[in-house]
Formats: structure tokens, C-alpha cells, sequence
């Protein structure tokens, strides 16, 4: 039928055969247009416009199939997942329409602001050394000259002034700083009175505990991940 110049018009309750003198009278209503290769008629996806009531021609997914691809995948946009499926980019993904879901609660964590911390205008530091405040960080991807992979950042309140100190594992922390402190106060002949860090282990320990006993030293634990 094709052959002799023949349109094939199909509905959802029957398949018209139209004369070859029929012609479109709207062309801004044709939704998809596939050409005929080999005797048969393939929809390439990548080719097809996003227009339009063109979304209708795919099958919705379901939410719970909507949720599980979007885990899936990531936790992408729900936009990018529908073009992936434009792309035919992604083996064995539903050639659906995906509908945007706000239940997801990974999502809607990980898009919580985090509070800002108050600003303390008026400073009770008044000395050098008074209170020192700590980070350790690693692994680094570049180790130092001496092949060390680990930082600790010591900065004091008063001055600013920063230090650096390299370690190749975090179980040298304790007895690193318990050197730095000593040899700190024999030089500047100031005390160590208060130390502000994180609450991992590398600062609260046995040694650290039983150091700053002895030396009446002061700490500060801040909440986890929190490094401002």
C-alpha cells in the first residue's frame, strides 16, 4: 500500500488507507515523522524533538518506577533523566516519560542549607597563645618532600598566625602536639590556656586527655563536619 503512494492512517480503533491525493491540512500537528528504511519505520530517538504534545506519544513511568530509576541514577534531575531517555543513552533505561517526584528524602536533605554560625563580636582573647584553634586533614593527593600525606593546621586566636605541621598517619597527632605546645611555650614563654578542635579522636584521646590535665589546658569540641 505504502508502495503505490498510499498513506496509512492508524487510531486506537481502527487503520484507515488513504489515497495518495490526500494531504496534511495542518502541518504544525504532526508530532513525529519517521522515514521508511529497509520496509521498515524506526523511531530514532535522538533525532526526535522534545515539543509539543510530542511527550504523550511515550508511556508515563509509574512513581514507584520514577523513585527507583531516580536512585538509580544518582539522584539526578528528573529532567536529565528524561533526557537520557531522548538519547537512548543509558542501557536498559525505560523508554518512558519520567514524572518529577518531591518525595525523595536524600534529596530534600541534601539540599538543606546548613545554619550559619554566630559571629562573636567582642573578642576575650588578649594574648598570644591563649587559645589556639586546630584542624587535621587528609589524605592529600600530592604527599609532601618527606612523603607525608597528612596536614595539621594550627592558627592562634589572638594573631591569626597559622602553622602547618605534616604527618605521614593521624596517630602522630597527639604526640606531635603535645611537642608543638611544649616547645611553643619554652619559646615565646606564654601558655597554652585553651584549645579549640573538632571532636574526632586524633584531639580526644588518652593522651591528649591526660596532657592537657596536666598542663591545666582548657579544650573546645565543635560538632562533627562543622570545620567553620
Amino acid at each position: 500500500m505504502c508502495d503505490k503512494k498510499n498513506s496509512v492512517l492508524f487510531t486506537d480503533t481502527e487503520c484507515v488507507v488513504l489515497s495518495p491525493d490526500f494531504k496534511l491540512f495542518d502541518e504544525s500537528q504532526v508530532l513525529l515523522r519517521v522515514p521508511r528504511k529497509n520496509n521498515m519505520y524506526i523511531v530514532d530517538l535522538k533525532n526526535v524533538a522534545a515539543s509539543g504534545g510530542l511527550t504523550s506519544l511515550f508511556a508515563k513511568a509509574t512513581l514507584d518506577e520514577s523513585n527507583l530509576w531516580h536512585r538509580r541514577l544518582g539522584h539526578i534531575n528528573f529532567k536529565t533523566i528524561n533526557k537520557l531517555v531522548k538519547g537512548n543513552l543509558v542501557r536498559g533505561l525505560p523508554l518512558k516519560l519520567f514524572k518529577i517526584n518531591q518525595t525523595c528524602v536524600a534529596c530534600q536533605k541534601g539540599k538543606q542549607h546548613r545554619a550559619s554560625c554566630k559571629t562573636n563580636t567582642v573578642s576575650s582573647i588578649s594574648q598570644p597563645l591563649q587559645m589556639l584553634h586546630m584542624d587535621l586533614f587528609g589524605q592529600t593527593f600530592v604527599k609532601s618532600l618527606m612523603k607525608k600525606m597528612y596536614c595539621l593546621v594550627v592558627t592562634d586566636d589572638f594573631s591569626r598566625f597559622s602553622l602547618v605541621l605534616f604527618l605521614a598517619t593521624k596517630n602522630e597527632t597527639s604526640e606531635i602536639l603535645k611537642s608543638f605546645i611544649t616547645g611553643i611555650e619554652n619559646l615565646k614563654d606564654l601558655r597554652v590556656k585553651m584549645i579549640r578542635c573538632d571532636n574526632r579522636t586524633e584531639f580526644k584521646n588518652m593522651v591528649m586527655n591526660q596532657f592537657c590535665e596536666m598542663k591545666g589546658i582548657k579544650r573546645y569540641f565543635s560538632v562533627a563536619r562543622t570545620p567553620q
